[in-house]
């Protein structure tokens, strides 16, 4: 082979292609260590350095080095700055750099956080995360007092998954407080939180949350694997964790859930499902995530369960629809015409006869036109949003049948998918159906009926085999566990719902006790409550 293209061939150990240096460890030298510093992060405008140096004859000398704008600044100026230069301690000629470093380590830092960091790439980690590190001279050793405090969005409505009845908070772009408000929600000593920092130029915070005993060890471990596994630069949204650790990377279909809600997470953590939060998203995820998963709503639990049963049952009608609708009207419209009535057939022949356009083509240009407005209507300001809907609707829809570019028929197959495609609770499986939808459309225009059952049939056969973290997809309806169904295609009571639902847990599979559902006491309404007799009346 040739050199040149033995050089151009990158294999999987290469490295990534970064210029983040080898951890160097600190220089006794305080000079020399701000000069490193100097190199690696540069001279920009929002770097404060600033020096303690003694008066007395004492060789004690401090920098303190933060980033403006990711620190507290009452916190910087109240806690480390103030106490530790009004210290009459450190101004006198006797105290070394050693006792020094004790002292402000273990007395002079009213802080919650307090760290020691031996290398640059320590240090510089948490300078970026909002710590004000403090440099001694003659030591190879420095502190990091925990000062982190910036501009962050408040706890507002969940904006993509919005419910009538139940909680109205959502995460925001903050770790931390996505993990206060799980804490919130589940007041329990098994919960656990695991911290990640993936990304060697983000240094992106990811947290794992579970329930020690329900969470599967299993898909823990496999979890854990996955994320020590990444090797990248940059980490900016949930979808990046959750490309490098979906199962079956070549499907349609997502294989992890992705949720605004914290209300959502806690009810799947409870399930055994494993929350995977990562800074700078309100999204965050749950795994293992079966198909039935993305049609349940957290709203589901909060309404009776007859209601929640009717709603579900549209959702999966919903998505039928939404993947089949445009398919098999071009499919009978094209080679099946036998079987629709005949006083159907003849109003859609009517409405097709100065239309000059095949079925396929009519349909692409609807939905393609659909999609085109859509994404015009995300995109644009919301106060242009009502206007965009308006063309769209009157302008584009009404036009093009008067046109005859389009038969009406054809725009209301299309309206009514649009909108059974926003019935489904999760945006990423409604995304996923959109595209299968075109597949099915071109397959419907050459093989009718035929080809569209056998697309389904390939379909099914995919969804069989495909695992979220060695969870089977189709679980628990295959492999089928009846005992499980109470929470799939409708929703029984609570009280009747004693398991958890899912079929790969840890050891606690039961959630509630037996017998929980409500009943009145033996006796308790067998005739009115005995009346006190009056004083002085003949009970007779």
């Amino acid at each position: 082979m040739p050199q040149n293209q033995q050089k151009g061939r990158k294999t999987a150990k290469d490295p990534v292609e970064t210029s983040v240096p080898a951890p160097l460890p600190l220089n006794p030298s305080l000079e020399v260590n701000l000069q490193e510093i100097g190199k690696r992060i540069g001279s920009s405008s929002d770097i404060v350095i600033r020096n303690f140096t003694n008066e007395s004859l004492s060789s004690l000398s401090l920098t303190f080095i933060y980033i403006d704008g990711l620190v507290n600044a009452d916190a910087v100026n109240q806690t480390v700055l103030q106490p530790l230069m009004e210290s009459v301690t450190l101004k006198g000629d006797t105290i070394t750099a050693e006792a020094a470093f004790s002292m402000i380590k273990d007395q002079m830092l009213p802080v919650g956080g307090v760290k020691e960091g031996k290398t640059l790439e320590v240090l510089l980690a948490m300078l970026f995360e909002g710590y004000t590190l403090i440099l001694f001279e003659g030591l190879q050793v420095a502190l990091a007092a925990d000062t982190s405090g910036w501009e962050k969005r408040s706890i507002n409505e969940p904006t993509s998954q919005g419910v009538i009845r139940g909680p109205k908070e959502g995460f925001t772009e903050s770790l931390r407080t996505g993990t206060s408000m799980l804490r919130r929600r589940l007041k329990t000593t098994d919960l656990r939180i695991e911290e990640y920092k993936i990304g060697q130029r983000t240094q992106t915070g990811i947290a794992i949350i579970y329930l020690k005993g329900i969470a599967s060890e299993q898909v823990l471990t496999e979890i854990r694997r996955r994320l020590d596994a990444i090797n990248t630069d940059a980490i900016l949204e949930s979808n990046y964790i959750e490309e490098f650790i979906q199962d079956g990377g070549l499907t349609p279909f997502p294989t992890i859930q992705n949720t605004e809600r914290p209300d959502a997470v806690a009810g799947g953590i409870l399930e055994g499902q494993i929350g995977i939060i990562i800074d700078g998203t309100p999204f965050a995820l749950l795994a293992p995530s079966t198909f039935f998963n993305f049609f349940q709503s957290s709203e589901d639990y909060y309404q009776r369960y007859d209601i929640s049963s009717f709603l579900r049952l549209i959702r999966y009608g919903a998505f039928f629809v939404s993947m089949l609708l445009p398919a098999l009207y071009i499919a009978v419209t094209t080679f099946h015409q036998e079987m629709l009535p005949t006083t159907l057939l003849i109003s859609l022949a009517a409405q097709r006869e100065g239309v000059p356009l095949p079925a396929l083509a009519e349909a692409l240009l609807m939905e393609l036109t659909f999609d085109v407005l859509r994404e015009a209507g995300v995109r644009m300001p919301r106060t242009i949003g009502p206007a965009i809907s308006i063309v769209g609707a009157l302008v584009l829809g009404q036009a093009a049948v008067q046109a005859g570019l389009v038969s009406a028929a054809m725009v209301i197959v299309v309206s009514f998918t649009a909108i059974s495609n926003f019935v489904i609770p999760s945006l990423a499986i409604a995304n996923s159906i959109r595209l299968i939808r075109f597949v099915m459309m071109f397959i419907a225009s050459t093989l009718g009926l035929f080809g569209i059952m056998s697309f389904m049939m390939v379909l099914l056969i995919h969804m069989a085999g495909l695992r979220s973290f060695g969870v089977p997809y189709l679980s628990p309806v295959a492999p089928m566990i009846p005992r499980y169904l109470k929470d799939i295609f409708i929703r029984v009571p609570l009280w009747s719902m004693s398991m958890r639902p899912k079929t790969d847990l840890g050891k606690e599979t039961r959630r509630q006790g037996p017998n929980q559902k409500p009943q009145p006491v033996e006796g308790a309404n067998q005739g009115s409550p005995e009346q006190p007799k009056p004083q002085g009346e003949d009970p007779e």
